[in-house]
Protein backbone atom coordinates (compact mmCIF):
# COMPACT_ATOMS: atom_id res chain seq x y z
CA UNK A 1 0.00 0.00 0.00
CA UNK A 2 1.55 3.50 -1.06
CA UNK A 3 1.44 6.19 1.49
CA UNK A 4 -1.45 7.94 2.78
CA UNK A 5 -3.61 5.65 0.98
CA UNK A 6 -7.10 4.19 1.72
CA UNK A 7 -7.09 1.42 -0.59
CA UNK A 8 -8.49 -1.28 1.97
CA UNK A 9 -11.18 0.95 3.21
CA UNK A 10 -12.58 1.39 -0.55
CA UNK A 11 -15.35 0.21 -2.73
CA UNK A 12 -16.48 0.13 -6.15
CA UNK A 13 -20.42 0.12 -6.46
CA UNK A 14 -21.78 -2.09 -8.93
CA UNK A 15 -25.46 -1.93 -9.94
CA UNK A 16 -27.43 -3.52 -12.23
CA UNK A 17 -30.37 -2.31 -14.66
CA UNK A 18 -33.52 -4.04 -15.16
CA UNK A 19 -37.18 -3.51 -15.55
CA UNK A 20 -40.51 -4.98 -13.84
CA UNK A 21 -41.58 -5.67 -16.94
CA UNK A 22 -40.27 -9.23 -16.67
CA UNK A 23 -41.86 -10.43 -13.29
CA UNK A 24 -40.37 -10.93 -9.75
CA UNK A 25 -38.72 -14.26 -10.39
CA UNK A 26 -36.90 -12.82 -12.97
CA UNK A 27 -35.50 -9.97 -10.98
CA UNK A 28 -34.56 -12.36 -8.75
CA UNK A 29 -32.48 -14.28 -10.89
CA UNK A 30 -31.12 -11.01 -12.37
CA UNK A 31 -29.89 -10.38 -8.60
CA UNK A 32 -28.60 -14.14 -8.80
CA UNK A 33 -26.38 -13.40 -11.70
CA UNK A 34 -25.23 -9.83 -10.54
CA UNK A 35 -23.94 -10.96 -7.32
CA UNK A 36 -22.16 -13.73 -8.72
CA UNK A 37 -20.10 -11.34 -11.03
CA UNK A 38 -19.23 -9.23 -8.31
CA UNK A 39 -18.10 -12.61 -5.98
CA UNK A 40 -15.83 -13.36 -9.31
CA UNK A 41 -14.56 -9.88 -9.57
CA UNK A 42 -13.45 -10.01 -6.26
CA UNK A 43 -11.57 -13.38 -6.25
CA UNK A 44 -9.97 -12.43 -9.46
CA UNK A 45 -7.42 -10.02 -7.44
CA UNK A 46 -7.04 -7.58 -10.19
CA UNK A 47 -9.53 -5.17 -8.93
CA UNK A 48 -7.60 -2.81 -6.07
CA UNK A 49 -10.52 -2.31 -3.84
CA UNK A 50 -13.76 -4.22 -2.99
CA UNK A 51 -16.38 -4.12 -5.94
CA UNK A 52 -19.92 -4.28 -3.79
CA UNK A 53 -22.99 -5.26 -5.74
CA UNK A 54 -25.69 -2.97 -4.67
CA UNK A 55 -28.77 -3.06 -6.06
CA UNK A 56 -31.16 -4.28 -9.20
CA UNK A 57 -32.42 -1.21 -10.31
CA UNK A 58 -35.44 -1.05 -11.85
CA UNK A 59 -37.43 2.36 -11.46
CA UNK A 60 -36.27 6.25 -12.18
CA UNK A 61 -36.55 6.72 -8.37
CA UNK A 62 -34.06 3.82 -7.39
CA UNK A 63 -31.41 4.89 -10.26
CA UNK A 64 -31.82 8.29 -8.62
CA UNK A 65 -31.63 6.94 -5.12
CA UNK A 66 -29.02 4.62 -5.78
CA UNK A 67 -26.37 6.55 -7.90
CA UNK A 68 -27.08 9.68 -5.44
CA UNK A 69 -26.07 7.60 -2.30
CA UNK A 70 -22.72 6.93 -4.54
CA UNK A 71 -22.22 10.57 -4.91
CA UNK A 72 -22.86 11.08 -1.36
CA UNK A 73 -20.46 8.23 0.19
CA UNK A 74 -17.33 9.04 0.43
CA UNK A 75 -15.96 5.26 0.54
CA UNK A 76 -17.40 5.14 -2.89
CA UNK A 77 -14.52 6.13 -5.54
CA UNK A 78 -16.94 4.81 -9.02
CA UNK A 79 -20.13 3.10 -9.66
CA UNK A 80 -19.95 0.04 -12.34
CA UNK A 81 -23.20 -0.35 -14.50
CA UNK A 82 -24.37 -3.80 -15.99
CA UNK A 83 -27.36 -3.79 -18.14
CA UNK A 84 -28.57 -7.14 -17.39
CA UNK A 85 -31.70 -6.85 -19.45
CA UNK A 86 -33.46 -4.30 -21.40
CA UNK A 87 -33.60 -1.19 -18.93
CA UNK A 88 -35.39 1.21 -20.42
CA UNK A 89 -32.51 4.69 -20.60
CA UNK A 90 -35.01 7.47 -19.79
CA UNK A 91 -35.17 6.65 -16.26
CA UNK A 92 -31.32 6.34 -15.80
CA UNK A 93 -31.30 10.30 -16.49
CA UNK A 94 -31.96 12.05 -13.43
CA UNK A 95 -29.53 9.34 -11.73
CA UNK A 96 -26.36 9.71 -14.15
CA UNK A 97 -27.10 13.74 -14.27
CA UNK A 98 -26.25 13.81 -10.34
CA UNK A 99 -23.71 11.52 -10.50
CA UNK A 100 -20.49 12.67 -9.39
CA UNK A 101 -17.96 9.61 -8.72
CA UNK A 102 -16.76 7.92 -11.74
CA UNK A 103 -18.60 5.79 -14.14
CA UNK A 104 -17.72 2.44 -15.80
CA UNK A 105 -20.62 0.58 -18.00
CA UNK A 106 -19.51 -3.36 -17.92
CA UNK A 107 -20.58 -4.60 -20.96
CA UNK A 108 -21.10 -8.43 -20.28
CA UNK A 109 -23.42 -10.88 -20.23
CA UNK A 110 -23.71 -13.46 -17.51
CA UNK A 111 -23.34 -16.64 -19.84
CA UNK A 112 -20.66 -16.84 -21.97
CA UNK A 113 -21.97 -18.74 -24.87
CA UNK A 114 -24.68 -19.23 -26.73
CA UNK A 115 -26.61 -22.26 -25.40
CA UNK A 116 -27.45 -23.59 -29.01
CA UNK A 117 -29.15 -26.74 -28.35
CA UNK A 118 -32.22 -25.22 -25.66
CA UNK A 119 -31.80 -21.81 -26.43
CA UNK A 120 -35.47 -20.43 -26.56
CA UNK A 121 -37.43 -16.87 -25.54
CA UNK A 122 -37.02 -17.09 -22.00
CA UNK A 123 -33.65 -17.26 -22.20
CA UNK A 124 -33.58 -14.84 -24.72
CA UNK A 125 -35.67 -12.27 -22.45
CA UNK A 126 -33.25 -13.04 -19.39
CA UNK A 127 -30.14 -12.11 -21.19
CA UNK A 128 -30.66 -8.99 -23.03
CA UNK A 129 -27.35 -7.26 -22.22
CA UNK A 130 -26.23 -6.93 -26.11
CA UNK A 131 -29.16 -4.65 -26.89
CA UNK A 132 -29.81 -3.44 -22.66
CA UNK A 133 -26.24 -1.61 -23.10
CA UNK A 134 -26.81 -0.20 -26.31
CA UNK A 135 -29.94 1.55 -24.62
CA UNK A 136 -28.02 2.82 -21.58
CA UNK A 137 -25.36 3.76 -23.57
CA UNK A 138 -28.06 5.97 -25.91
CA UNK A 139 -28.87 8.58 -22.96
CA UNK A 140 -24.96 8.50 -21.63
CA UNK A 141 -23.99 9.50 -25.04
CA UNK A 142 -27.22 12.53 -25.10
CA UNK A 143 -25.71 13.64 -21.78
CA UNK A 144 -22.38 13.62 -22.78
CA UNK A 145 -21.76 11.31 -19.58
CA UNK A 146 -18.08 10.78 -19.42
CA UNK A 147 -17.93 6.89 -18.79
CA UNK A 148 -15.76 3.87 -19.32
CA UNK A 149 -16.86 1.00 -21.25
CA UNK A 150 -15.65 -2.19 -21.11
CA UNK A 151 -16.46 -4.70 -23.58
CA UNK A 152 -16.48 -9.06 -22.40
CA UNK A 153 -17.30 -11.81 -20.75
CA UNK A 154 -16.90 -10.75 -17.06
CA UNK A 155 -15.02 -14.21 -16.14
CA UNK A 156 -11.73 -13.54 -19.18
CA UNK A 157 -8.50 -12.15 -17.63
CA UNK A 158 -8.29 -9.24 -20.08
CA UNK A 159 -11.86 -7.76 -19.08
CA UNK A 160 -10.77 -8.38 -15.62
CA UNK A 161 -7.61 -6.71 -16.15
CA UNK A 162 -9.41 -3.76 -17.72
CA UNK A 163 -11.64 -3.14 -15.16
CA UNK A 164 -9.02 -2.92 -12.83
CA UNK A 165 -7.23 -0.86 -14.33
CA UNK A 166 -9.84 1.84 -14.28
CA UNK A 167 -10.48 1.06 -10.93
CA UNK A 168 -6.95 2.06 -10.34
CA UNK A 169 -7.44 5.30 -12.15
CA UNK A 170 -10.61 6.06 -9.71
CA UNK A 171 -8.41 5.60 -6.85
CA UNK A 172 -6.30 8.39 -8.30
CA UNK A 173 -9.31 10.69 -8.94
CA UNK A 174 -10.38 10.28 -5.44
CA UNK A 175 -6.92 10.41 -3.85
CA UNK A 176 -6.63 13.62 -5.61
CA UNK A 177 -9.41 15.14 -4.36
CA UNK A 178 -8.53 14.26 -0.70
CA UNK A 179 -4.80 15.15 -1.72
CA UNK A 180 -2.37 17.78 -0.57
CA UNK A 181 0.65 18.96 -1.94
CA UNK A 182 3.12 20.83 0.07
CA UNK A 183 5.72 23.15 -1.39
CA UNK A 184 8.83 23.73 0.56
CA UNK A 185 9.80 27.46 -0.70
CA UNK A 186 8.81 28.79 -3.97
CA UNK A 187 8.32 28.16 -7.79
CA UNK A 188 11.96 28.81 -9.50
CA UNK A 189 12.26 31.91 -9.87
CA UNK A 190 11.05 33.45 -13.19
CA UNK A 191 10.12 30.04 -14.57
CA UNK A 192 7.24 30.01 -16.47
CA UNK A 193 6.06 26.32 -17.13
CA UNK A 194 6.08 24.74 -13.63
CA UNK A 195 3.34 27.58 -12.21
CA UNK A 196 -0.08 27.34 -12.09
CA UNK A 197 -3.21 28.77 -11.24
CA UNK A 198 -3.55 26.17 -7.91
CA UNK A 199 -7.66 27.50 -7.44
CA UNK A 200 -8.03 25.81 -11.21
CA UNK A 201 -6.33 22.96 -10.61
CA UNK A 202 -8.14 22.43 -6.54
CA UNK A 203 -11.43 22.46 -9.04
CA UNK A 204 -10.25 20.28 -11.93
CA UNK A 205 -8.47 17.74 -10.12
CA UNK A 206 -9.40 17.72 -5.86
CA UNK A 207 -6.45 18.14 -4.37
CA UNK A 208 -5.17 21.36 -2.64
CA UNK A 209 -1.60 23.22 -3.24
CA UNK A 210 0.21 24.95 0.52
CA UNK A 211 3.01 26.47 1.23
CA UNK A 212 5.41 26.18 3.71
CA UNK A 213 8.89 27.86 4.43
CA UNK A 214 11.64 25.68 4.69
CA UNK A 215 12.24 26.67 8.57
CA UNK A 216 8.99 24.69 9.50
CA UNK A 217 10.64 21.41 8.20
CA UNK A 218 13.40 21.55 9.61
CA UNK A 219 12.15 22.33 13.03
CA UNK A 220 10.71 18.35 12.03
CA UNK A 221 14.06 17.29 10.71
CA UNK A 222 15.77 18.83 13.76
CA UNK A 223 13.15 16.82 15.83
CA UNK A 224 14.01 13.12 14.82
CA UNK A 225 15.54 10.68 17.09
CA UNK A 226 19.26 9.39 16.33
CA UNK A 227 17.58 5.70 16.62
CA UNK A 228 15.66 6.38 13.90
CA UNK A 229 18.19 7.49 12.35
CA UNK A 230 20.01 4.48 13.10
CA UNK A 231 17.41 2.29 11.47
CA UNK A 232 17.02 4.24 7.80
CA UNK A 233 21.29 4.11 7.60
CA UNK A 234 20.52 0.36 7.80
CA UNK A 235 17.87 0.24 5.18
CA UNK A 236 19.76 1.86 2.99
CA UNK A 237 22.70 -0.17 3.31
CA UNK A 238 20.33 -3.67 3.09
CA UNK A 239 18.51 -1.88 -0.04
CA UNK A 240 21.61 0.12 -2.25
CA UNK A 241 25.26 -0.62 -2.66
CA UNK A 242 26.58 2.60 -0.46
CA UNK A 243 29.80 3.80 -1.37
CA UNK A 244 32.80 3.03 1.93
CA UNK A 245 33.19 6.34 2.05
CA UNK A 246 29.57 7.15 3.64
CA UNK A 247 28.96 3.99 5.36
CA UNK A 248 29.37 3.78 9.60
CA UNK A 249 33.30 4.66 9.99
CA UNK A 250 33.79 6.45 6.69
CA UNK A 251 34.94 10.17 6.50
CA UNK A 252 31.25 11.03 4.93
CA UNK A 253 29.09 9.06 7.10
CA UNK A 254 27.80 11.97 8.72
CA UNK A 255 26.54 13.10 4.90
CA UNK A 256 24.36 9.75 4.98
CA UNK A 257 23.16 10.14 8.21
CA UNK A 258 21.74 14.08 7.25
CA UNK A 259 20.29 12.47 4.33
CA UNK A 260 18.75 10.26 6.42
CA UNK A 261 17.76 12.97 8.58
CA UNK A 262 16.06 14.61 5.61
CA UNK A 263 13.84 11.69 4.59
CA UNK A 264 12.20 11.01 7.79
CA UNK A 265 11.73 14.55 8.73
CA UNK A 266 9.93 15.76 5.40
CA UNK A 267 8.38 11.87 5.87
CA UNK A 268 7.10 13.03 9.49
CA UNK A 269 5.53 16.50 7.94
CA UNK A 270 3.73 14.84 5.43
CA UNK A 271 2.31 12.29 7.90
CA UNK A 272 1.24 14.93 9.86
CA UNK A 273 -0.16 16.62 7.67
CA UNK A 274 -1.59 14.68 5.39
CA UNK A 275 0.16 15.46 2.64
CA UNK A 276 0.11 13.11 -0.50
CA UNK A 277 2.99 14.87 -1.78
CA UNK A 278 5.88 17.16 -1.91
CA UNK A 279 8.45 19.84 -4.16
CA UNK A 280 11.48 21.56 -3.20
CA UNK A 281 13.67 23.93 -4.47
CA UNK A 282 17.31 24.60 -4.90
CA UNK A 283 16.95 28.61 -4.63
CA UNK A 284 15.73 27.90 -0.85
CA UNK A 285 17.48 25.91 1.42
CA UNK A 286 17.80 28.17 4.28
CA UNK A 287 18.65 25.70 7.54
CA UNK A 288 19.06 23.17 5.08
CA UNK A 289 22.62 21.53 5.02
CA UNK A 290 22.11 19.52 1.83
CA UNK A 291 19.63 20.27 -1.19
CA UNK A 292 17.48 16.87 -1.03
CA UNK A 293 18.27 13.93 -2.87
CA UNK A 294 18.34 10.45 -1.82
CA UNK A 295 15.27 11.60 0.60
CA UNK A 296 12.92 12.69 -2.32
CA UNK A 297 14.09 9.08 -4.10
CA UNK A 298 13.21 7.23 -1.20
CA UNK A 299 9.93 9.12 -0.52
CA UNK A 300 9.24 8.61 -4.33
CA UNK A 301 9.37 4.95 -3.58
CA UNK A 302 6.84 4.79 -0.76
CA UNK A 303 4.39 6.32 -3.65
CA UNK A 304 4.92 10.62 -2.50
CA UNK A 305 4.58 12.86 -5.08
CA UNK A 306 7.46 15.01 -5.34
CA UNK A 307 9.38 17.12 -8.35
CA UNK A 308 11.97 19.89 -7.69
CA UNK A 309 11.74 23.46 -8.64
CA UNK A 310 8.26 23.77 -6.77
CA UNK A 311 7.11 22.43 -9.60
CA UNK A 312 3.30 21.40 -8.23
CA UNK A 313 1.19 20.14 -11.39
CA UNK A 314 4.28 17.45 -11.70
CA UNK A 315 4.27 16.29 -8.15
CA UNK A 316 0.80 15.94 -8.21
CA UNK A 317 0.47 13.84 -11.46
CA UNK A 318 3.50 11.72 -10.28
CA UNK A 319 1.47 10.88 -7.08
CA UNK A 320 -1.63 10.49 -9.45
CA UNK A 321 0.65 7.81 -11.27
CA UNK A 322 1.73 6.28 -7.90
CA UNK A 323 -2.03 5.39 -6.80
CA UNK A 324 -2.57 4.12 -10.46
CA UNK A 325 0.45 1.44 -9.89
CA UNK A 326 -1.80 -0.09 -7.34
CA UNK A 327 -1.08 -3.95 -6.63
CA UNK A 328 1.58 -3.83 -9.50
CA UNK A 329 5.58 -3.10 -9.25
CA UNK A 330 6.54 0.08 -9.43
CA UNK A 331 8.13 1.63 -11.66
CA UNK A 332 7.38 5.45 -12.04
CA UNK A 333 9.25 8.79 -11.27
CA UNK A 334 9.86 12.06 -11.31
CA UNK A 335 11.75 13.44 -14.74
CA UNK A 336 13.23 15.91 -16.91
CA UNK A 337 14.64 15.53 -20.93
CA UNK A 338 17.86 16.58 -19.90
CA UNK A 339 20.65 16.62 -23.02
CA UNK A 340 20.11 14.86 -26.69
CA UNK A 341 22.37 12.23 -28.75
CA UNK A 342 21.93 13.51 -32.17
CA UNK A 343 21.95 10.16 -34.62
CA UNK A 344 19.25 11.32 -37.45
CA UNK A 345 15.94 9.09 -37.13
CA UNK A 346 17.56 7.21 -34.07
CA UNK A 347 18.28 10.27 -31.83
CA UNK A 348 18.14 9.84 -28.36
CA UNK A 349 16.93 11.52 -25.28
CA UNK A 350 19.16 11.36 -21.64
CA UNK A 351 16.44 11.54 -19.05
CA UNK A 352 17.93 12.98 -15.66
CA UNK A 353 17.70 15.54 -13.12
CA UNK A 354 20.57 16.74 -10.58
CA UNK A 355 19.51 14.40 -8.10
CA UNK A 356 15.83 13.19 -7.68
CA UNK A 357 15.00 10.39 -9.76
CA UNK A 358 13.00 7.49 -8.57
CA UNK A 359 14.57 4.24 -7.78
CA UNK A 360 11.56 2.50 -9.04
CA UNK A 361 12.49 2.55 -12.67
CA UNK A 362 16.24 1.45 -11.68
CA UNK A 363 17.42 -1.60 -14.17
CA UNK A 364 20.35 -2.52 -11.58
CA UNK A 365 20.76 -1.95 -7.91
CA UNK A 366 21.12 1.96 -7.09
CA UNK A 367 24.49 2.59 -5.76
CA UNK A 368 24.84 5.55 -2.75
CA UNK A 369 27.01 8.22 -3.03
CA UNK A 370 28.37 11.83 -2.97
CA UNK A 371 29.07 14.55 -4.63
CA UNK A 372 29.23 18.20 -5.18
CA UNK A 373 26.11 19.72 -7.08
CA UNK A 374 27.51 23.43 -8.06
CA UNK A 375 24.02 24.80 -7.22
CA UNK A 376 22.37 26.08 -4.41
CA UNK A 377 25.07 26.56 -1.93
CA UNK A 378 24.98 23.44 0.31
CA UNK A 379 27.47 20.94 1.33
CA UNK A 380 27.64 17.87 -1.14
CA UNK A 381 23.95 16.55 -1.28
CA UNK A 382 23.64 12.06 -1.13
CA UNK A 383 21.91 10.38 -4.06
CA UNK A 384 21.35 7.17 -5.65
CA UNK A 385 23.06 6.47 -9.00
CA UNK A 386 21.97 3.81 -11.40
CA UNK A 387 20.97 3.51 -14.91
CA UNK A 388 17.21 3.13 -15.96
CA UNK A 389 15.84 -0.23 -16.94
CA UNK A 390 15.25 -0.79 -21.02
CA UNK A 391 11.42 -1.33 -22.68
CA UNK A 392 8.46 0.74 -23.13
CA UNK A 393 7.86 3.81 -21.38
CA UNK A 394 5.92 6.44 -21.79
CA UNK A 395 6.42 10.50 -20.50
CA UNK A 396 3.53 12.59 -19.19
CA UNK A 397 3.36 16.22 -18.62
CA UNK A 398 0.36 18.61 -17.35
CA UNK A 399 0.65 22.47 -18.40
CA UNK A 400 -1.71 24.74 -17.92
CA UNK A 401 -2.53 26.82 -20.42
CA UNK A 402 -5.16 29.57 -18.64
CA UNK A 403 -7.86 28.47 -20.02
CA UNK A 404 -7.93 24.83 -19.06
CA UNK A 405 -5.10 22.08 -18.38
CA UNK A 406 -3.17 20.10 -20.94
CA UNK A 407 -1.97 16.84 -20.98
CA UNK A 408 0.94 15.68 -23.58
CA UNK A 409 2.19 12.28 -23.80
CA UNK A 410 4.70 10.43 -25.64
CA UNK A 411 5.58 6.83 -26.21
CA UNK A 412 9.32 6.21 -25.67
CA UNK A 413 11.64 3.30 -25.73
CA UNK A 414 13.98 3.25 -23.14
CA UNK A 415 17.10 1.52 -24.87
CA UNK A 416 21.08 0.75 -22.80
CA UNK A 417 23.72 3.08 -23.15
CA UNK A 418 26.56 2.57 -25.80
CA UNK A 419 28.77 3.84 -23.31
CA UNK A 420 29.28 4.16 -19.77
CA UNK A 421 28.82 7.21 -18.14
CA UNK A 422 31.21 7.13 -15.01
CA UNK A 423 31.49 11.02 -14.62
CA UNK A 424 28.18 11.34 -14.51
CA UNK A 425 26.72 10.87 -10.51
CA UNK A 426 22.76 10.93 -11.26
CA UNK A 427 20.10 8.66 -11.85
CA UNK A 428 19.23 8.70 -15.74
CA UNK A 429 17.27 6.47 -18.44
CA UNK A 430 17.97 6.95 -21.88
CA UNK A 431 14.80 6.72 -24.17
CA UNK A 432 14.12 6.87 -28.43
CA UNK A 433 10.99 8.93 -28.28
CA UNK A 434 8.48 7.67 -30.84
CA UNK A 435 8.42 8.29 -33.49
CA UNK A 436 11.58 10.01 -33.75
CA UNK A 437 13.36 12.54 -31.60
CA UNK A 438 12.81 15.06 -34.32
CA UNK A 439 8.88 14.64 -35.01
CA UNK A 440 8.21 13.93 -31.35
CA UNK A 441 9.91 17.12 -29.61
CA UNK A 442 8.21 19.37 -32.44
CA UNK A 443 5.06 18.09 -31.80
CA UNK A 444 5.75 18.33 -27.41
CA UNK A 445 7.22 21.73 -28.09
CA UNK A 446 3.83 22.96 -30.14
CA UNK A 447 1.88 21.37 -27.20
CA UNK A 448 3.14 23.56 -24.49
CA UNK A 449 4.79 20.50 -23.07
CA UNK A 450 6.91 21.17 -19.77
CA UNK A 451 10.87 20.08 -19.33
CA UNK A 452 9.48 18.34 -16.12
CA UNK A 453 7.71 15.05 -16.82
CA UNK A 454 6.42 11.79 -14.63
CA UNK A 455 8.22 8.83 -16.42
CA UNK A 456 6.33 5.38 -15.94
CA UNK A 457 6.61 2.14 -17.33
CA UNK A 458 4.25 0.19 -15.75
CA UNK A 459 1.25 2.79 -15.67
CA UNK A 460 -0.39 2.41 -19.28
CA UNK A 461 -1.40 5.19 -21.89
CA UNK A 462 -5.31 4.19 -21.23
CA UNK A 463 -4.31 4.57 -17.50
CA UNK A 464 -3.32 8.08 -18.70
CA UNK A 465 -5.73 9.36 -20.73
CA UNK A 466 -8.80 8.05 -18.30
CA UNK A 467 -7.74 10.52 -15.98
CA UNK A 468 -7.40 13.17 -18.14
CA UNK A 469 -11.21 12.18 -19.75
CA UNK A 470 -11.90 11.52 -15.72
CA UNK A 471 -10.52 14.94 -15.22
CA UNK A 472 -11.96 16.70 -17.70
CA UNK A 473 -9.20 17.66 -18.99
CA UNK A 474 -7.46 17.79 -22.64
CA UNK A 475 -4.96 15.22 -23.97
CA UNK A 476 -2.36 15.02 -26.61
CA UNK A 477 -0.50 11.83 -27.85
CA UNK A 478 2.85 11.66 -29.74
CA UNK A 479 3.35 7.94 -30.39
CA UNK A 480 4.66 6.01 -33.63
CA UNK A 481 1.37 6.92 -36.03
CA UNK A 482 1.90 10.89 -35.39
CA UNK A 483 3.19 13.28 -37.27
CA UNK A 484 3.78 17.08 -36.57
CA UNK A 485 1.02 17.86 -39.28
CA UNK A 486 -1.50 15.40 -37.59
CA UNK A 487 -0.79 16.94 -33.82
CA UNK A 488 -0.73 20.50 -35.59
CA UNK A 489 -4.03 19.48 -36.60
CA UNK A 490 -5.72 18.11 -33.37
CA UNK A 491 -4.04 21.43 -31.17
CA UNK A 492 -6.26 23.72 -33.44
CA UNK A 493 -9.24 21.46 -33.23
CA UNK A 494 -8.82 21.16 -29.49
CA UNK A 495 -8.25 25.11 -29.54
CA UNK A 496 -11.85 25.34 -30.89
CA UNK A 497 -13.45 23.07 -29.09
CA UNK A 498 -12.35 24.69 -25.75
CA UNK A 499 -13.35 27.69 -27.11
CA UNK A 500 -16.82 27.24 -28.21
CA UNK A 501 -17.83 24.95 -25.40
CA UNK A 502 -16.65 27.18 -22.52
CA UNK A 503 -14.03 24.86 -20.78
Amino acid sequence: MIAGSKTGELELWFVTGSQHLYGPEVIKEVKQHAETIVRGLNESKRIPVSVVHKAVLTTSDAVSRALGEASATDRCIGVIAWMHTFSPAQMWIPGLQELTKPLCHLHTQYNREIPWSTIDMDFMNLNQSAHGGREFEFSATQLGKHRKIIVGHWEEPGVQSDLGAWASVALAHYDAHHGRIARFGDNMRRVAVTEGNKVSARTTFGYAVEGFGVGDLVEYLNAVPDSDIDNTVEEYRNEFSVTPELLPGGERHEALRYAARQELGIRSFLEEGGFTGFTTTFEDLHGLDQLPGLAPQRLMQRGYGFAAEGDWKTAALLRAAKVMEAGRAAGTSFMEDYTYHYQGEESLVLGAHMLEICPSIAGETPRVEIHPLGIGGKSDPVRAVFDGRTGRGRNATLVDLGRRFRMVLNEVDAVPSSEPMPNLPVARILWKPLPSLKTSATAWMLAGGAHHTVYTDTVSREQLLDYARMTGIEAVVIDEQSSVETIEEKLRWNEAYYRFSGS
